[in-house]
């Protein structure tokens, strides 16, 4: 999930926040200001219940916040980089690099975010009995009160035992220490995720269906998407086995042909097209990466405009090239690959062009690291 826009870091990480982020902002401040608190606690006026609302809506994403930052500071202690955290649509996603190395480790880095959200919620608990021992019973106790419900209730869901969710990763954690199979916890905590997914379907559109309201459409929109990380990580799962122990040097096409920046979109389409077999090509200056030319990047333009447009005009600029380096870990650049429009890496050794690795390598690599894994179970 991309951020939108940043934030800024908070112990080290980069925070974004994806622009879908402000539907649910949108949907929790209206719900409780219009709806929620008037009924519960009448007589206030509209900028109070507006006030309120707002105030809620910026704590509870302040406490998703918190969940996710725990997470990056228990994967960093354990080993594990984090590229960032980005709050959206569902919740927030803290990005880590690689993963953990041992069933331990799966535990604390999962477990801790739900904790932190628990411990959240019984704060506001403790503030709501507090102030409802004061004989408070207004909007303030109301706050409190929902900013305690929403918190425990986000703990509970993360702990179901289904991924993508915090509890789907505990459940890997349980299977992965019983088997020493990595992969099968994967597998298992995907097909649960999977379960899950289509349980939440059904009861939302019970829900609708039975007049309820639109929050069944809500559960079905979560079921839905939890249907599809559980697919993805499954297919994750199984990508990763394939590729466990295969580097980039053992996958990469070395020495590829290159080009100047400089060069004419006609010069490339005349002299180099037919005689380069692949559908990208570096550019590089005195042996350094500074771009990559696509096929579909050249298609894209005109006939007439080719003789006037360089390549280094159309080129994926140098600081959105994906590197690698020959002795890189495949499994650990796939992530930084799949965000690439252009899908290519260019492997460096000290900063110069040595290799690239396209989606057909990666193609090859599975097929043979399957028919390895195959052959090792029989």
């Amino acid at each position: 999930m991309r951020a939108s826009f940043r934030l800024g870091r908070i112990a080290g990480v980069p925070v974004g926040v994806n622009w879908s982020v402000l539907v649910i902002f949108a949907l929790i401040a209206w719900g409780l200001s219009a709806n929620q608190f008037p009924r519960a606690y009448p007589g206030e006026s509209v900028a109070a219940y507006v006030l309120a609302g707002l105030a809620a809506a910026v704590v509870f994403f302040l406490g998703l916040l918190a969940h996710e930052v725990s997470h990056a500071i228990v994967a960093k202690r354990n080993g594990l980089a984090v590229e960032g955290i980005t709050l959206w649509l569902f919740g927030g996603v803290a990005e880590l690099k690689g993963e953990a190395k041992d069933p331990g480790a799966e535990l604390r880095i999962s477990g801790v975010g739900p904790l932190v959200s628990l411990v959240i919620g019984l704060f506001f608990g403790a503030i709501a009995v507090l102030l409802a021992l004061a004989g408070e019973d207004g909007l303030l106790l109301g706050v409190m009160a929902w900013l305690a419900g929403i918190n425990v209730l986000l703990a509970v869901f993360n702990v179901l035992p289904a991924a993508p969710l915090d509890g789907g990763r505990l459940l890997r954690a349980a299977v992965w220490k019983a088997t020493g199979d990595r992969t099968k916890a994967s597998v298992v905590a995907a097909r649960a995720g999977w379960v899950l997914g289509a349980l939440l379907i059904g009861l939302g559109l019970w829900q609708f269906l039975a007049g309820v309201g639109f929050g069944g459409l809500w559960l079905a929109l979560i079921g839905w998407f939890l249907i599809g990380a559980a697919g993805m990580e499954e297919r994750q799962a199984r990508l990763g086995s394939a590729l466990r122990g295969i580097r980039v040097a053992d996958v990469m096409t070395p020495q590829p042909q290159t080009a100047s920046g400089q060069m004419t979109v006609a010069d490339f389409v005349d002299h180099y097209l037919f005689a380069y077999r692949h559908s990208a090509l570096p550019l590089t200056e005195d042996g350094r990466p500074v771009g990559l030319v696509t096929l579909d990047r050249v298609r894209g333009i005109p006939a007439d405009r080719r003789p006037g447009t360089t390549l280094a005009e159309v080129s994926c600029r140098a600081d959105e090239l994906v590197l690698a380096s020959p002795d890189e870990q495949l499994n650990d650049l796939l992530p930084r690959l799949s965000e690439c429009a252009d899908g290519r890496a260019l492997v460096v050794t000290e900063g110069r062009l040595v290799g690239i690795i396209s989606p057909s390598d990666i193609s090859r690599a599975v097929q043979r690291g399957s028919m390895r894994d195959d052959l090792a179970r029989h």
